[in-house]
């Protein structure tokens, strides 16, 4: 296929590999996470197995864990902005917060990255969960979930107001007259809402992709309403077919709901792949990987999922009730994670040391241990059966990981006309198939 991928793909891009423990393992290169050279090597794995997209996370506090698990990573517009200079075609997704910045700076942010990639741009809008980064911020406590998601609203319906802020046409460059150009068609939005009082024009022309491209991951109700309301890619987590389908469906239903084509949006599963000759050497891998987890790190990581909920007084060997566990309505850090944590317990009964195990390697996103046909298989299946339009792909180790990804399962992909063999268009809208959107203030014709 070089046109329509049935099949899209996205890598996101962690530090030494999604796994915990990864940095502990020799495929891994630790000491080269503020190496520039690092994150261009990956993105050009990616780019040579014509994913649709780079992703970067962004936490903006460091994490309790650092004593144990390697942190320290560049921030991502930077970061993005250089490796669009080292890629050609792959799609560039930063993660950027509406908690802790202002609509117009970020508006401006991504339209340069958009300008300097030739439209390859996508915005992952997170509200922030962290209650570290409060406290970076001149805050002593996290806004709530509710307050967080009625800012985001606000926050995004600015953003794209500034991005339509000059039309397609405002440049003239017309030297005889000396007009550079027609400001009847740059407009000032002069927005006035309970959150922000933004007056605009943006300071630089509208991006190459009218919008770069809207992304979110947010699974709780009101996640999914604001997906459902603004998101162009959606990165969820769910564990099993069933699950995932609900989600796909009731995204999509909501979508409708505000006048959209569902089609406009690509929802992409987060997965994790280990894979091996075999399904006993893929399992030996994931259990190489496993035997290096720190029972802490761990339990630090379970312990953010529940806005603090101290775990350690629970024996580690002996399986934790689910009733123990804090209800997820009321969890105002991340809401859909802490779900998808209760239901592995509740389906599975898990040990403590065996949960911590278990969410070592994806952080309740899937983990798949398998030979590369068993997982081009479960990326077919889960589109097939509408779970999916596509996968989040997250590399227990990076780059090994990734590489193994890209020259043992795109192959096969490849083969069963499910993934494009090479680009056709240059723009991540392109990659996704969505519509170019029309500036709000275009005159009609």
């Amino acid at each position: 296929m070089t046109s329509n991928s049935r099949i899209h793909l996205n890598v996101f891009v962690p530090t030494t590999g999604h796994h915990e423990a990864s940095w502990l393992h020799p495929d891994t290169q630790p000491e080269r996470l503020t190496d520039i050279g690092y994150y261009r090597e990956t993105a050009a794995i990616a780019e040579r197995g014509t994913f649709d997209s780079l992703f970067l996370a962004d936490q903006l506090a460091l994490g309790r864990s650092v004593k144990h698990v390697a942190q320290g990573k560049l921030e991502p517009l930077t970061l993005l902005s250089a490796l669009a200079g080292a890629t050609e075609r792959i799609g560039l997704i930063a993660t950027a917060s509406t908690t802790y910045s202002e609509p117009y700076n970020l508006a401006r942010q991504f339209a340069s990255l958009d300008h300097i990639s030739g439209g390859r741009a996508g915005w992952n809008i997170v509200t922030s969960w962290s209650a570290e980064a409060a406290g970076n911020f001149g805050l002593s406590q996290r806004n709530s979930h509710s307050d967080r998601y009625r800012r985001a609203t606000e926050y995004v319906e600015v953003v794209r107001k500034l991005w339509d802020s000059w039309e397609d046409d405002a440049r003239l460059h017309d030297r005889s007259s000396g007009l550079y150009a027609d400001v009847g068609r740059i407009h000032a939005i002069d927005h006035e809402g309970e959150e922000f009082r933004v007056r605009g024009p943006l300071d630089l022309p509208r991006p190459p992709q009218g919008h770069p491209v809207l992304v979110q991951a947010g699974s709780s109700d009101e996640g999914r309403g604001f997906a459902a309301r603004y998101a162009e890619a959606i990165f969820t987590a769910q564990q099993h077919l069933s699950d995932a389908q609900a989600f796909y469906a009731d995204v999509k239903r909501r979508a409708v709901g505000f006048g959209r084509d569902p089609g406009g949006i690509k929802i992409l599963p987060g997965l994790s792949p280990i894979l091996g000759s075999t399904e006993a050497e893929a399992r030996a891998r994931e259990e190489e990987l496993n035997d290096l987890t720190i029972p802490a790190v761990g339990l630090k990581h379970l312990s953010q999922r529940f806005d603090g909920f101290d775990f350690t007084g629970f024996p580690l060997d002996e399986p934790i009730p689910a009733e123990a566990f804090p209800r997820p309505a009321t969890v105002q850090g991340a809401q859909s994670r802490s779900q998808v944590i209760l239901d592995i317990v509740d389906r599975e009964r898990p040990t403590l040391r065996g949960l911590l195990r278990r969410l070592a390697g994806g952080r309740g996103h899937k983990v798949l241990a398998g030979t590369p046909a068993a997982i081009a298989d479960h990326i077919q299946l889960w589109v097939e059966q509408g779970a999916a339009d596509g996968f989040n792909i997250m590399p227990a180790t990076v780059p090994a990981g990734l590489a193994d990804f890209v020259d043992e399962v795109v192959p096969i992909l490849r083969k069963r006309g499910l993934f494009r063999t090479d680009y056709a268009g240059r723009t991540l809208r392109d990659h996704y198939g969505l519509v170019r959107p029309a500036s709000r203030y275009a005159r009609s014709a």
